[in-house]
């Protein structure tokens, strides 16, 4: 099961304003390139500022604002011909990215330990990449979980929202991001294991 199973019934609320959207002339690669600035801005802002601990409130409603976007550059290359070798590059890349940068002000944050920070971020990329490689060997691209990436951003939103709201994090938290770590591994061996399957 992953939150990226929902993204059907987001869309569809979301295809009025598509439809818009492309009748102004907004592509899906500027859509997809849009949400990586942005992530990258936020992110570096929170990291290398380190302004109050509110200012982590930006991570959980940009990342409900991302996903929206993420399902806005989809739908305009699959719906109304913007498809291309460009665009796909850049889907799967700025993905990466964004979460990077959107991952790594918990580092700043105690107890999180920056080295499971920084293995989760290393980790989600791989996860991506495993997902991104099931066409390579006759299967679809994969999504599947316990932690893609819909799942990571509501886990990272939620502990956004909660250090924005000043509460403190017990020592038991230190072991969170360990526990990311796990279940991304975990998600790699999946998305690897079921492409193996669907392509036999």
């Amino acid at each position: 099961m992953s939150i990226y199973e929902l993204k059907p019934r987001f869309q569809g609320l979301l295809r009025p304003l598509v439809g818009r959207l492309h009748a102004l002339g907004v592509t899906a690669n500027q859509v997809t390139l849009a949400a990586c600035a942005v992530s990258v801005a936020i992110g570096l802002w929170l990291f290398f500022a380190a302004p109050s601990l509110a200012a982590f409130g930006l991570i959980p409603a940009w990342m409900f604002v991302r996903m929206a976007f993420n399902a806005i550059d989809g739908m305009l290359a699959r719906e109304h011909g913007q498809q291309s070798k460009l665009g796909a590059f850049l889907n799967e890349l700025t993905d990466v990215v964004s979460d990077a940068a959107l991952y790594l002000p918990f580092a700043l944050v105690q107890p999180f330990s920056p080295f499971w920070v920084g293995t989760v971020i290393v980790l989600a990329g791989l996860s991506e990449f495993a997902g991104a490689l099931g066409p390579t060997v006759g299967a679809s691209r994969r999504y599947d979980g316990p932690l893609g990436k819909s799942d990571r951003a509501f886990v990272f939103g939620a502990l956004g929202l909660y250090v924005a709201l000043g509460w403190p994090l017990p020592g038991w938290t230190a072991w969170l991001m360990p526990l990311a770590a796990v279940l991304v591994t975990w998600t790699v061996v999946n998305r690897v294991r079921r492409a193996l399957a669907e392509a036999a």
